[in-house]
């Protein structure tokens, strides 16, 4: 049995050896080091995560807005700039015709733009169908959103676009020559052919029309269809519920509309004017034409052409025919621009940030105050007098006919806009174009 001395002295000796084979100076530094090492290395590895998030980004944007419209969309893109400083976005306007072509490409090609401007309906639907489109359901707040605006970009309960603004479709008209001929706002289709014959036998063409890129011949269509049929016609058609696009209504629209024709209505050569380079508005301005059914974009393009035409303008709805189940409350109208982002985008979170600053309330009040466009998003308060009324008028509407080529498939659109152009130049007869409608609706409606 050791005594208790020998105890001590053994505990001492091992508390000595341990602290002999204990870590040295040498080695605490170097752990001190290993320690600030790995300080940095994990400092470093933040430094890292900064530089990711500071990686320099480029989205490109397409869009077709122009003058006040546009610059709505380069202070949108600013804002969006602004708010994230290693992001760049090239912005691409686009000529409002091509742009469905030259999109369709990009989108054929794998080259689309992050960021791109539609109307919604059938002609983004494709896009969707083809799973090109990026569901943006959860990165945008639907409640910002008018509920009709936003219906046209969702499809089977996903959003697929943000909606900015709407348009109403009126007849927009010149109040000075209506006061010097003592022409009244017509109520019914009557009274306006007596206004038509009253400026042609003055020498003054009734409508000021461009009609060689088809859409803008399409609203005096849609506007009489509806006013024969009924809001539920072209629901009818394009749903294969009950009537269908050689409906008698469809075929007496087109005669309504080349009894029109021959009255002298039109420009001379209307099928080849054209709206973009301004043409029918060139007949307004110069005091040769006195009416223009048109969007309520036709204000920004008076106040960016032509301002001091603006105290001449003056709108009124498409009257209603008699014996006919459309009303003159019933209106043409669409969705435009909706933003929306491609599948094919390397940044699809940060181009759908992009959407949400295009589509905010601040670009809305911009483009409804400066631009002259009625707001999809909600809370506008309105300082323009005309987009006032054109909003009052919307929401009074019992009725809305969007527009036919942007809510029918691609391809039918087609054939409706070429069929239009053909009954304003009287080379079809309106039983023929609508005969061609139907038939290229039963073959791409059934598909």
């Amino acid at each position: 049995m050791f005594g208790k001395k020998t105890l001590w002295i053994m505990l001492i000796a091992i508390m000595l050896l341990i602290v002999a084979c204990g870590p040295s100076d040498e080695t605490s530094e170097n752990e001190d080091n290993t320690g600030e090492d790995s300080s940095e290395t994990e400092n470093s590895g933040d430094d890292s995560e900064a530089e990711g998030d500071e990686e320099e980004i480029t989205l490109i944007l397409w869009h077709i807005e122009t003058g006040p419209s546009g610059e709505a969309i380069e202070a949108a893109v600013d804002r969006f700039e602004e708010k994230n400083p290693n992001v760049t976005v090239e912005v691409s306007q686009q000529e409002n015709d091509p742009y469905k072509s030259q999109l369709s490409v990009a989108m054929g090609g794998g080259n689309p733009p992050d960021v791109f401007h539609s109307w919604g309906g059938g002609w983004l639907k494709q896009f969707v169908d083809s799973d090109q489109v990026v569901d943006i359901t959860d990165s945008v707040d639907a409640s910002l959103y008018n509920e009709a605006a936003l219906s046209v970009s969702t499809f089977e309960d996903s959003i697929y676009g943000a909606p900015v603004s709407m348009d109403v479709v009126p007849v927009f008209y010149n109040k000075e020559i209506f006061e010097e001929y003592g022409i009244e706002e017509p109520e019914t289709y009557e009274d306006l052919l007596g206004i038509v014959e009253t400026l042609t036998s003055n020498d003054i063409t009734p409508f000021a029309l461009a009609n060689q890129t088809k859409w803008t011949g399409s609203f005096y269509l849609m506007y009489m269809a509806e006013r024969l049929g009924g809001p539920e016609l072209f629901n009818e058609a394009f749903e294969r519920s009950g009537r269908t696009f050689d409906d008698e209504a469809y075929i007496e629209a087109g005669q309504k509309i080349q009894e029109l024709v021959e009255m002298g209505a039109f420009p001379e050569g209307v099928n080849g004017m054209n709206y973009d380079t301004g043409q029918s508005r060139q007949l307004l301005y110069t005091n040769s034409a006195a009416m223009m059914v048109m969007g309520g974009w036709l204000v920004n393009n008076v106040r960016d052409e032509m301002p001091e035409f603006e105290e001449k303008l003056g709108f009124f709805l498409f009257p209603s025919i008699e014996g006919g189940e459309g009303e003159q409350n019933h209106v043409v109208g669409g969705v435009s621009p909706v933003f929306s982002v491609a599948k094919q985008s390397e940044h699809p979170e940060m181009a759908a940030e992009l959407v949400n600053e295009l589509a905010s309330l601040e670009t809305a009040t911009q483009l409804s105050n400066n631009a002259g466009s009625i707001s999809a998003v909600n809370g506008v308060e309105y300082e323009d007098p005309y987009i006032q009324e054109m909003s009052d008028i919307l929401e009074s509407s019992e009725a809305m006919q969007t527009y036919y080529d942007q809510t029918l498939p691609p391809e039918l659109a087609q054939t409706h806009l070429d069929t239009t152009q053909a009954i304003f130049g009287l080379s079809m007869t309106p039983e023929e174009a609508m005969a061609e409608v139907e038939e290229k609706a039963k073959e791409v409606l059934a598909e």
